[in-house]
């Protein structure tokens, strides 16, 4: 017989405000854990009360000033000592069913941290969007949560990472939420450790999203001067977005240029290439658009990186380039690609009008 597979206490915590809408979804797909503890920061709808209904450990405390990172700690505090495996999630999100078992087979004595894969979003059709390797579960000793934004995990010794795609994660975000927070803590992150690359990046991304432009390029080169700022993907990412900030300034020939930049950082990714598409097509110069996005299609594996974004591998890559073949003359070639986008987002009018429109052109 095969030696049996050592069973682990696996306990989930998690913060919530107002949150009833998700409570019996949530502790349904977190209950092959050994038991769940919830840190409640205010409700004042039906959340804590279903939470204990339903038998999860609950706790309420009001963090002010609000910060992430108090919230996760205290949350983590409410994990007794003896557990092996934490496990961090938020009532939005589900796991596929099967993960504590597949979590078990992973994890060894030694290991503190496992990387699982995580949709952050789904198209409108049900698919992944965007998917990446979180890392929210980890050891119980040792581990703090840090930033008041985007708050990070860190451990005072060498972790020990093992990773385990079968599980997955699901995110179903409550899109009426508002993320106002968001910029003041990452502001204040931002003002309490100027050195740190990622929330500096996260900064400008912010700046970027209010169309605070001039805002957004400062800080986002004030992150591709810092020297922890290494990671490739992140900087072409910034690069990306002061290119974005470029064009809200319609200053085009900057965001060419930072582009360009963006692909030269990254050549791996395919994003930079289809937003550089997409400029090119607003300024006629489809056969500099053909060549970038022929670059993209031979790009074949989106990378399992929070970077990646929906547009370079959905629907807008096939349209975008069935428009660019349509104004070379290519009516045929546009064609399949405009048929591809239709495929792949079958009730999309315009794309629909598109297809007509090429057709008659084809057999005009």
């Amino acid at each position: 017989m095969g030696e049996k597979m050592k069973k682990y206490k696996i306990c989930v915590y998690a913060i919530c405000k107002n949150e009833e809408k998700f409570v019996s979804r949530w502790v349904k797909s977190m209950s092959e854990a050994d038991e769940i503890y919830v840190l409640d920061t205010g409700s004042t709808d039906n959340t804590v009360n279903r939470l204990k209904e339903l038998g999860v450990n609950v706790k309420t405390e009001v963090i002010n000033p609000w910060r992430f990172d108090v919230a996760r700690n205290k949350s983590l505090d409410m994990v007794p000592l003896d557990a092996d495996i934490c496990v961090c999630t938020d009532l939005d999100e589900e796991f596929t069913p099967g993960w504590r078992q597949k979590l078990e087979e992973a994890w060894t004595d030694n290991v503190t941290r496992l990387r699982y894969t995580y949709n952050w979003s789904f198209d409108e059709y049900g698919k992944p969007a965007t998917t990446f390797l979180q890392h929210k579960i980890h050891a119980r000793a040792g581990y703090s949560w840090h930033h008041p934004v985007h708050e990070i995990l860190k451990y005072p010794a060498h972790e020990v990472e093992v990773t385990c795609k079968e599980i997955v994660l699901n995110h179903y975000p409550d899109n009426e939420k508002s993320r106002g927070s968001y910029l003041p803590l990452l502001e204040m992150s931002v003002k309490e450790d100027p050195t740190d690359d990622r929330n500096m990046h996260y900064l400008g991304r912010e700046y970027m999203y209010y169309g605070k432009w001039n805002e957004g390029i400062d800080t986002l080169i004030k992150h591709l001067n810092l020297p922890s700022a290494k990671w490739d993907a992140e900087r072409c990412a910034s690069m990306r977005f002061i290119a974005r900030c470029y064009k809200g300034l319609n200053r085009p020939k900057e965001a060419e240029m930072w582009y360009q930049n963006a692909i030269k950082e990254a050549s791996y990714l395919r994003e930079s290439y289809v937003e550089l598409a997409g400029l090119y097509l607003d300024e006629l110069k489809f056969e500099e658009a053909y060549e970038l996005l022929e670059c993209a299609f031979l790009i074949k594996e989106k990378a399992p990186i929070y970077i990646n974004e929906a547009f370079a591998w959905n629907d807008y890559i096939y349209e975008l380039m069935g428009l660019v073949c349509y104004n070379l003359h290519l009516y045929p070639k546009s064609l399949l690609y405009m048929q591809k986008a239709l495929e792949l987002a079958p009730n999309n009018e315009r794309i629909k009008n598109n297809c007509e429109i090429i057709n008659k052109m084809i057999n005009s």
